[in-house]
């Protein structure tokens, strides 16, 4: 699957400029406001955001007024690509942020590096924030010294960091994606897990196994592996609770099978509120696709409703969303700077709408030609 929309023939070039305050003037080996047309991305319907550095899996969130976008940090680590997703070798994480959509972007620099996580050794994989005590908590996953994937929280006084890691990940943590969402009554809870490189398989029997299968279970015909849910306590430091699973079922109730996979869960966690429901959205990872379920409440079980958003180019899909002045937005990645290279992404946004029933209308990236 990975070779479906990884790289497309390049047949045009365009030149593509986007204001940025650079708050400390380090940027990544990227042709500066370079970017290549293929017959998908002539079609583009949103343009990057960031483009002195790749970017990807953001999280969106609003502070003072602003929207903060706190993605991973691709670079070329000269890692051959596999299925344990070694070739997404990233080290460091920047903040930027905008007073409005389609206008300037601020970076603010690095805000944390694993040579400042005492417990980690590689991978910052996406991360996410929160706000509360009047602080904001930066959740990210990284490998341990063993090569397990933990989850680890850094702390700031400001939204554009920078963040002091933690000494120790998060106790009863595993796998990657934090996803943080604080719910009306104030209570705060963490979303996580992913398959293939994740790990989230690997815990299957509740312990870590080193042996276990690379990718999923391996069992079409039972449910497929569930993400996570853990309330967080009110320190926002630690689980409140050891974590459960997140139920995603079909509109009979029953969970779906491991071999489903244009539904069933892979990685990229994310919920918000809309109308007094949770939608909790994810990626299907093999097959590039946005997915929503609406629930009750934040534990779920959460029933599917369908595509936010078709394949990106590039093989991997991750987004965050968030409500901006009374508008909705979905934060999004493909690969268009760096031509289909599926490790060297870049952010993008695209306002997202929902019918009248609070279904959420599919997003086509590449549809802009034929609107």
């Amino acid at each position: 699957m990975k070779s479906k929309y990884f790289l497309i023939t390049a047949i045009a070039c365009t030149i593509y400029s986007c204001g940025q305050k650079n708050a400390n003037g380090n940027a990544d080996n990227v042709a500066e406001n370079s970017l290549v047309d293929t017959p998908s991305f002539a079609n583009s319907i949103s343009q990057p955001l960031i483009t002195q550095r790749f970017s990807a899996d953001p999280s969106a969130h609003v502070f003072d007024g602003k929207i903060f976008v706190y993605p991973s940090h691709d670079y070329d680590a000269g890692v051959p690509e596999n299925d344990n997703g070694d070739h997404f070798a990233m080290k460091d994480y920047y903040v930027y942020s905008m007073d409005s959509v389609g206008g300037d972007v601020t970076d603010h620099g690095m805000v944390l590096s694993v040579e400042d996580v005492p417990w980690a050794s590689g991978q910052l994989w996406a991360p996410d924030i929160a706000y509360k005590n009047g602080k904001y908590y930066f959740y990210f996953p990284a490998r341990d010294k063993e090569g397990i994937f933990r989850i680890g929280v850094a702390e700031g006084s400001k939204p554009q960091g920078p963040f002091k890691a933690n000494p120790q990940y998060i106790k009863n943590s595993f796998s990657i994606d934090p996803a943080v969402f604080t719910d009306t009554d104030g209570k705060s809870y963490m979303y996580f897990g992913g398959i293939w490189g994740g790990q989230l398989q690997k815990w299957a029997t509740g312990t870590f196994d080193a042996n276990a299968s690379a990718t999923d279970l391996e069992k079409d015909n039972q449910p497929a592996l569930a993400p996570k849910i853990a309330r967080l306590a009110d320190n926002m430091t630690e689980f409140a609770e050891l974590p459960k699973d997140v139920k995603i079922v079909d509109e009979n109730g029953k969970e779906f099978l491991g071999g489903d996979h244009e539904k069933r869960f892979f990685e990229a966690s994310w919920m918000h509120k809309y109308n007094g429901k949770y939608y909790f959205s994810y990626s299907t990872g093999d097959t590039h696709l946005l997915c929503y379920a609406i629930g009750d409440n934040p534990y779920g079980p959460f029933t599917y409703q369908g595509v936010i958003m078709r394949p990106v180019i590039g093989w991997t899909t991750h987004h965050s969303i968030v409500n901006f002045k009374n508008k909705w937005f979905l934060f999004y990645h493909d690969t268009q700077i760096s031509k289909g290279k599926t490790h060297l992404r870049n952010v993008k946004v695209t306002e997202l709408k929902y019918d009248k029933e609070g279904k959420i209308l599919e997003i086509d990236p590449y549809a802009a030609a034929t609107k």
